[in-house]
């Protein structure tokens, strides 16, 4: 039985992870912290998970978390940074869904997060966690930075085109759309159901701290830079991604479908509709998979891509319980095989 901990228990991430672990039978939680409640038990707290687990929050500095197999860091960025060293000097593997860890550039990193990384040391061993990508290093890997939910809807989608070398890596676009969950569960009055309802809004167009995070992986994906147009939108939901991608076609001779039904055909957790389908948010929520479509306008040059995710799950919780199973040489859909929920 592999023993986890999670660090940061009470946000909507820490608590995703508690529901999908709670179906994993390979795996016990046996350390769940929060500054903020320890002492309060989790069924207290999250009366969904009565009957799954009892234990209580206990103190950050809780010196079980040092006897896990693998920790889980579901905790605001620049936490994890602060924590992690320690931890892996006892011999803890670690799955961050923070960003402490994603971006290679420590530069860019200071610039985004606005402030000085703590440990430098650790971040060229650390693999970024898309496991469509990097499989086979996430396997060795002692620490794992799991992906932004915009980075992966909007990384998975681009992959194959940008793989096979299809498209201008100069001229990509990615609009995204996001549920309320995705700025967490701190109460603030932008997410407020009487200011998220009924509207619809763009945000950090000027730039957004998940950009430099796509444009690493675009870049891994072809070995030279890309540069991607990436605006987020706020849409009144709870849960969900949707992004739009544009690219322009510098190759026009292959079977894009066909394309993409080959590079994700072994995915589980990727599934390529038919052409010109719209893939709807509902169709994830609660699941693990990303769901995408082809299309094309007559006469254009462009290939659109909708790309759709449940930002909680392939998006953060999910994609972090699935980095475990390949480290801990599990099946990777463990704990991940439930569809999604309707309506």
């Amino acid at each position: 039985m592999i023993k986890v901990g999670i660090v940061g228990g009470t946000g909507y991430t820490g608590v995703e992870l508690l529901r999908l672990l709670a179906d994993h039978d390979q795996v016990e939680v046996v350390a769940i912290t929060s500054r903020s409640e320890a002492g309060t038990r989790v069924d207290e707290m999250f009366p969904s998970l009565r009957g799954y687990y009892d234990l209580a929050f206990t103190d950050a500095s809780d010196e079980s978390l040092a006897a896990c197999d693998v920790v889980f860091f579901a905790t605001p960025n620049g936490v994890a940074m602060r924590r992690i060293p320690a931890l892996m000097a006892k011999g803890a593997r670690i799955i961050d869904l923070s960003a402490d860890f994603r971006l290679q550039d420590l530069g860019v990193w200071e610039k985004w997060y606005g402030e000085q990384h703590l440990a430098p040391e650790l971040v060229p061993a650390a693999v970024y966690g898309l496991p469509e990508m990097f499989r086979e290093k996430i396997a060795g890997a002692r620490l794992v930075a799991n992906p932004g939910c915009y980075a992966t809807a909007i990384q998975l989608g681009f992959l194959p085109l940008v793989e096979q070398g299809l498209v201008d890596t100069s001229w990509l676009i990615a609009d995204g759309k996001s549920g309320a969950s995705g700025a967490g569960r701190a109460a603030k009055v932008g997410t407020l159901m009487g200011e998220v309802g009924e509207s619809f809004k763009a945000y950090g167009a000027s730039g957004h701290r998940h950009g430099p995070e796509i444009e690493q992986g675009l870049a891994a994906m072809q070995g030279k830079p890309a540069t991607v147009t990436f605006v987020p939108h706020l849409v009144p939901m709870v849960r969900g991604i949707e992004a739009t991608l544009y690219a322009r076609l510098t190759d026009d001779s292959q079977d894009l479908q066909a394309l993409f039904e080959s590079r994700f055909a072994d995915e589980p957790f990727v599934d390529v509709m038919p052409w010109g389908s719209h893939p709807e948010t509902r169709s994830v929520r609660g699941g693990n998979t990303c769901r995408m479509a082809l299309h094309r306008q007559p006469g254009q040059s462009q290939i659109i891509v909708t790309s759709v995710i449940d930002n909680l799950v392939k998006g953060a919780a999910g994609q972090a319980i699935q980095n475990l199973n390949i480290m801990c040489g599990l099946p990777e859909t463990q704990g991940l095989k439930s569809p999604a929920l309707l309506p």
